[in-house]
Order: C-alpha cells, then structure tokens, then sequence
C-alpha cells in the first residue's frame, strides 16, 4: 500500500510532466503505479493513464464523501505496487477558507506523504521562506520532501539546495532542469489530451528519462513506502448483475472526443451496456447501436473534419430525430448544435438542436455547479437517481448563440452557468444535451439510470 501525493505551491509548476514522468520511470522497471487525480479532471488522467498503462481515477471531494473516497482510494490501490495521487492547482489551495477541499486534506485524509514541486523559474534564496512557511502552516502533513522544477542550471540547483539544507530539514528529492523538449502543449482548457497528440508515447518516454536522470527515484519509492496505511474498506463495492437485456452504447472516442471517467464506464458495463466505440471523426457509419454517449473533449480543433464527415452527422442525426437515446456532455453538446465558430471559422455539425456554439477567450462556464432535476428530465422514474442537489463540474470557453426559448431543460442550475446560467440539459425527444459533466459516485447513479432508460425506449 506504498503511496505518495505529487503536489505544488501553484498550477502550472510542472507537477503533471514530473508525475507523468515518475509513473513511467516505475512502469519500466517493474513497478505496478496505479495514478490517482485529484479533483475534476480529465485531461491529466489522459497522460497519467498513458503513462502507467493503468486508468487514472478522480478523487474529488465536491461529489464524493470522505468514506467513498477512502474506499475507491484502497479499492483501486489493492491490486498495485504503489499509488501516486497528483494534486490539482497548490497545495493549500480551496475554495473553503478552512482549506477542507484542498490537495493537503486529501493527503491527510490518505495518510499520503506530500513531495512537493517549485517551478524555480527567478527563485533564488526566497525559495526557503517560501518552504519553510509551508511546513509551518500545517503541523499535520507529512510534507517529505520537494523536487525543484524548471532549474536554471547546474550552479542555480547548487545555490538552492544549499540554502534549503542551510535552514531547513527539507530533502530535495531532484532537481529538474528548465527544458522545453519535455513542455507538453497547452490550450484553453489546460495541457493537450495525449489522446490527441499524435508522439504521446515519445513524448512521455522524453519525459521518463528527463526525469530518471535528475529525480532520486530509490528515495522516493522509500518515502512511498513509509505512507500511512489507508483503512480497510469500509465495504465491499458489490457489482450487481444487470437488471435487463444488455444494450448496446456507441461511445464517441477519438481525437475529438476522449473526456470519460473510467469508474463511470465501469460502472455502464455493470449495469448491462456493452460499449462500442465510433470515431465521429473517421467512422463514415453509425454502428448499430441502442443509444449514444458523447462525451467531452475539443470539437473546436478538429472541427473542419467533423464537418467533412458528412454521412457521420446525418446518421447521428436521424438517430436522434428517430427517437434514439443519447446523452451528450459539453463537447457533445457543441458537435450537436448547427454549427461551431471559432477563430473566424463557422463549420456545421450535427444539426439536431436548432442553436450555433461560438469559441470565446474566456471561460464561460468554470468550476463546479449543483444542479436540481427538472420534470422535464428524461431518465425520471429509473432506479438509482438522487434526490435533491446533483454535485457536477463544467468548464468551456464556448456558449450556446440564442438558445431556442422553446427548449425544455432537465436542469435547473443552483450553482454554475450551463446553458444560460439558469437551465442545462437540454432535452428534446430521448436527447439530453448539458454543458456539465456527471460522475456516477455520491449516489448519483447516472449511469444505471441511462441504461434503465435506454431499457425503457427500447420496450425491453
């Protein structure tokens, strides 16, 4: 049960390319590293996958509970060597003044030593208060050791090793130096998805060997070692037979769209569905499917190809207007709209919701939202859904152009923006179409509920 959290003193210090890096490095020799991600994300789950051949899971306290994600935490870790848990934004970072979501009570909450990443980038002796504050504002955390990140050089990583081992008991585990070779691309919404870079594998095995030469790798598998053990879980997770016939699920995936939980396709198959994937990109026919999920991901950038497939969007199209079921999440619901604009470029999509989709530079929907279900809500009266508040996330930089005041809506949003910062999911037929993402843990139950419903089209 040997584990380690990655974390920063803020985003954007490199903490991803050093985990991507470790979780290769321990892969190659041997090593079972299973990765973990704090928070909504999934783009780094992308890479950190990659990385270790194993999928990435999301610990997030805005849809789990404390006892869930103790269990998923040990759940997932039972059959690996070694858990590596990368944090989101810094360490003491929360929306709670009280810091009760922050990357240091979940490390606390896992009994995970912390090692921390500096971008060193025009740090000098400062590094020390900086550290030293941070070993002082939680007594509690097991704060193990730091990597020095985006170093200047062999005297720059010489002058601040020998300030912190000057004042403090601090190890510093490596010293990464500054190298654009190993700078994974980023965007809007954050790093690309390895789903969509083309040399992913040169990219992270780049990645590897930056970091197998300037990390002390022994040391902090030892460090790993000595975490606290996570408690026993509380109860085993019981997967439950199907409560019907199988229904097949065409699952968009490829470069334009790849943003799923793993747990949530799990939890899919276990309800009954069999997955199928279809590239809207390359695929020119629907296979025969019962329904549709089209998940998230960057339409915007492969936009002048989904247009091209032309016999891909009508057959998504009569699908829908035939009455067949399908969720869209944010980028599906772009690629179901008339058309996305971007960058002074209109292409046509899917056509089935009568409203264009426009790019902007700023986000316009960000974070996490509570959404309240609707009678409008298609999936009602199937076993699993919760009652009250629905705890979800969303983040796009694009918005709905003069949504149809005739659209019925499934949600009302207490907390967030979707649609029109007071409706998301827009429903028309078997089609629910919203900006937010769901996950199926906090008693959600999506997932079953989806596929009862498909059941329920079908007649079965």
């Amino acid at each position: 049960m040997s584990h380690l959290y990655i974390s920063a003193a803020q985003k954007s210090s490199g903490k991803t390319t050093v985990a991507i890096g470790l979780c290769r490095a321990w892969r190659d020799a041997g090593v079972r590293v299973q990765p973990f991600k704090k928070g909504p994300d999934y783009i780094d789950p992308l890479w950190l996958t990659e990385a270790c051949s194993r999928p990435c899971y999301n610990l997030d306290f805005h849809t789990m509970g404390r006892a869930e994600i103790l269990d998923a935490f040990a759940g997932e870790l039972h059959t690996a060597d070694l858990g590596l848990i990368e944090g989101n934004v810094g360490l003491f970072d929360s929306i709670d003044p009280a810091g009760s979501n922050s990357n240091a009570e979940l490390a606390k909450l896992l009994g995970a030593p912390v090692v921390l990443v500096i971008n060193c980038h025009g740090m000098g002796r400062g590094i020390v208060p900086l550290l030293l504050g941070y070993q002082a504002f939680d007594r509690d955390l097991n704060l193990a050791g730091v990597i020095l990140n985006k170093v200047g050089g062999t005297r720059h990583a010489r002058n601040l090793i020998a300030a912190l081992e000057h004042y403090t008991d601090l190890p510093v585990l490596g010293a990464m130096h500054r190298d654009d070779d190993i700078e994974i691309a980023e965007r809007h919404l954050g790093l690309m998805p390895s789903n969509e870079a083309e040399a992913a594998e040169a990219w992270i095995d780049r990645i590897r060997g930056r970091v197998a030469e300037q990390v002390d790798l022994s040391r902090m598998l030892a460090i790993a070692e000595g975490a606290s053990r996570p408690p026993p879980v509380s109860s085993s997770p019981l997967i439950q037979a199907p409560a019907g016939d199988t229904v097949r699920i065409g699952i968009a995936r490829d470069a334009a769209f790849g943003f799923y939980y793993p747990d949530d396709l799990r939890a899919l198959a276990a309800a009954g569905a069999e997955l199928v994937e279809l590239s809207p990109l390359a695929d020119r026919e629907l296979p025969c499917v019962d329904a549709l999920y089209i998940g998230g991901g960057f339409p915007e950038c492969r936009m002048a190809e989904l247009e091209a497939n032309r016999g891909m969007r009508e057959q998504i199209a009569d699908f829908i207007a035939g009455g067949g079921p399908v969720y869209a999440e944010c980028g599906g619901l772009m690629y179901l709209c008339e058309a996305i604009g971007w960058k002074g470029e209109r292409r046509e999509m899917v056509g089935a919701l009568k409203a264009e989709v426009r790019l902007h530079a700023r986000p316009q929907g960000r974070g996490y939202v509570r959404l309240r279900e609707t009678p409008d809500f298609p999936w009602q009266g199937e076993a699993g859904g919760s009652a009250g508040e629905i705890p979800a996330h969303e983040f796009h930089h694009s918005s709905v152009v003069a949504p149809d005041p005739a659209w019925r809506y499934g949600y009302d949003v207490l907390r967030g923006v979707g649609i029109d910062g007071a409706h998301d999911g827009v429903v028309q037929g078997q089609l629910l179409a919203c900006y937010s993402h769901l996950r199926d843990v906090g008693g959600v139950g999506w997932t079953r509920r989806f596929v009862d419903h498909i059941r329920r089209c079908l007649g079965a």
